[in-house]
């Protein structure tokens, strides 16, 4: 198993663990539909595919 010969510092192990910590998914409202959605995401509302508050595709819940 291999061992370091020199001790790293303290700023190169926190460098290394900068992005192991994600920052959490933003949320907004549809000022049209008020329903709750991923950013840049399409979303399901009755029945429909929404995005950017206008419907994409009609009747998409029932085909899924």
């Amino acid at each position: 198993m291999a061992h370091p010969k020199r001790r790293h510092s303290t700023t190169r192990r926190d460098k290394r663990r900068s992005h192991d910590f994600g920052t959490p998914k933003t949320i907004t409202t549809d000022p049209t539909t008020g329903e709750i959605h991923l950013r840049h995401r399409a979303h399901v509302f009755e029945g429909n595919l929404m995005y950017k508050g206008k419907m994409v595709v009609e009747g998409y819940a029932a085909q899924v």
